[in-house]
């Protein structure tokens, strides 16, 4: 779809009369893109502007409170892109028929933010590469690598538009592909390994049991051809009990790559990894969500 008209930024900020200043002096203005699809940000120096967003037409600024510039960050913060249609649509009403009533707006969007990580679309392409780089190095990614390579593979999907699934299935294979041909993993699992060698090595490093993936299914396609190793790889990457036991740290690590757009620190992500584990993988028990999107560095980027 277009974009959405509070996409349009009017950029305003304190620092314009330092632009007379020498240019020996001076810092430079500078706009940072990550995607060229989505809104960039604007750097005087080393300090980040923060935009004045104004509706078109009124001198009424646009903020992250606002029940459709919120819905909005989820697709661009979550998914990589700009909202659907349908999708906006729904997940705006989600919030704004609380008509005012502080306590059900706090809720819907706690409840809307969440679903964007358990969506299909998210499963897929920003979890997968999660599962991928913990599958094979047994870490976490950085949000710096995280970020390009969730790009790519979820370049054009849109989940519940005509011919999104064998798009993204492309995507997977391809990037899958591409991965067991980096020069990281063939470091980590070079082509001389013999198949129990490369299987039994992804195993231990996922941290999973060889019954939980078929190991000797996994060894004997390998063998005799039926299997490559990305496919035996992605076959771990997506078994049930691989996800059962990523499911929760992958939850932490988004909620700082998409909320604060950063790596985590280790004792912020311990801490909500526990208070996550405490609390049976209930995100909502845990308040976790919540208070992301009420922290002063969430707002802060608005």
């Amino acid at each position: 779809m277009r974009k959405l008209f509070f996409t349009v930024l009017i950029l305003a900020f304190s620092a314009v009369g330092a632009l007379g200043q020498s240019q020996q002096s001076a810092p430079t203005l500078k706009v940072v893109t990550e995607d060229p699809g989505l809104p960039s940000e604007l750097f005087y120096g080393n300090t980040r502007v923060k935009p004045l967003r104004l509706r078109p037409g009124t001198n009424t600024p646009i903020t992250i409170n606002d029940a459709d510039f919120f819905v909005q960050q989820q697709y661009v913060d979550f998914l990589n892109r700009f909202p659907d249609q349908s999708g906006f649509g729904f997940w705006t009403t989600e919030i704004t028929t609380c008509a005012g009533d502080a306590k059900c707006i706090d809720a819907k969007r706690v409840n809307t933010s969440g679903a964007f990580f358990l969506s299909i679309e998210f499963q897929g392409t920003g979890y997968y590469v999660y599962r991928l780089h913990t599958a094979s190095f047994g870490k976490k990614p950085l949000y710096a690598e995280f970020m390009p390579e969730t790009r790519q593979i979820s370049n054009g999907v849109i989940v519940e538009t005509p011919g999104w699934k064998e798009k993204l299935e492309a995507n997977t294979v391809a990037f899958t592909n591409a991965w067991v041909n980096r020069g990281d993993f063939l470091n980590a699992y070079p082509a001389s390994l013999s198949s129990a060698a490369y299987i039994d090595k992804l195993i231990q490093t996922a941290g999973i049991s060889p019954a939980s993936v078929n190991r000797d299914a996994l060894v004997q396609g390998l063998t005799n051809g039926s299997e490559t190793r990305a496919t035996a790889l992605r076959k771990i990457v997506e078994s049930a009990a691989f996800d059962a036991k990523e499911k929760s740290p992958a939850f932490v690590q988004m909620q700082y790559f998409g909320y604060l757009r950063r790596d985590p620190d280790d004792d912020g992500f311990n801490f909500w990894l526990k208070k996550l584990n405490d609390h049976n993988g209930d995100w909502k028990s845990a308040e976790m969500v919540r208070s992301f999107i009420v922290s002063g560095e969430y707002k802060d980027r608005f």
